[in-house]
């Protein structure tokens, strides 16, 4: 391949926010309404019920735990999963939901990768079971890029770039959004302490106060 070919396929490549935007929303609106199918976690055996895999257990598995189903309300819709009670809501969502933007990086809670909003609070999925999330809200980084309202907001978070590597970056602006629900005109230390519970091995803390304070600005312009 050319150089004026590779610079072409680059060209190709790039996303646009409009196109990152709509990219969002497909997921959001494919997310599955119930299980395409039963499958057994220890043998791969598949069935077209949760009973008949209740049953499979039983009989071949007794000593097991049996998968469950839990519903829940994603990004507005909700959703029925099948996962072993000890799953947690990140793991549900990123292997059940194909949704990868609440990250697994600490695995303790201690990093706010897998930050997701939940009734309104932002809250790690990483150590919430996601059985215990049943007839909750739940708001993922996916849901909060196909919401127009919030373009400021990631528009800001590219201009000041506030991120490196981008594996924290959407713990944050989970973070950030949830910030801005609850108070619309946060100070500059108002922002560095909404977001302290997050951690960027890249160091980028500086950029994500001065990007949130951009987006406000820009939200209440009502402009983008």
């Amino acid at each position: 391949m050319s150089r004026g070919e590779q610079l072409k396929q680059e060209e190709n490549m790039v996303l646009t926010p409009q196109a990152a935007q709509a990219i969002s929303a497909e997921k959001v609106a494919s997310l599955p309404a119930t299980p395409a199918q039963f499958r057994c976690l220890i043998c791969g055996k598949i069935y077209v019920s949760h009973e008949d895999l209740k049953f499979h257990y039983a009989n071949e598995h007794p000593d097991a735990v049996v998968p469950i189903v839990v519903k829940l309300n994603v990004n507005g819709k909700d959703c029925e999963v099948l996962i072993e009670p000890h799953w947690t809501l990140q793991r549900t969502l990123q292997f059940r939901l194909g949704l990868t933007g609440a990250k697994q990086m600490c695995d303790h809670g201690a990093c706010g990768s897998c930050t997701v909003i939940m009734d309104g609070r932002p809250v790690l999925s990483c150590i919430t079971l996601a059985a215990e999330c049943e007839g909750k809200r739940i708001e993922t980084v996916e849901g909060i890029a196909a919401n127009p309202k919030w373009k400021p907001l990631i528009d800001a978070y590219c201009r000041w770039d506030a991120m490196q590597c981008g594996y924290c970056t959407p713990g944050f602006l989970v973070t950030a959004k949830a910030l801005l629900d609850r108070n619309p005109h946060p100070t500059e230390e108002e922002c560095r302490e909404a977001l302290s519970g997050n951690i960027c091995i890249c160091g980028t803390y500086p950029r994500h106060s001065q990007a949130v304070l951009e987006a406000t600005l820009k939200m209440a312009q009502g402009g983008e």
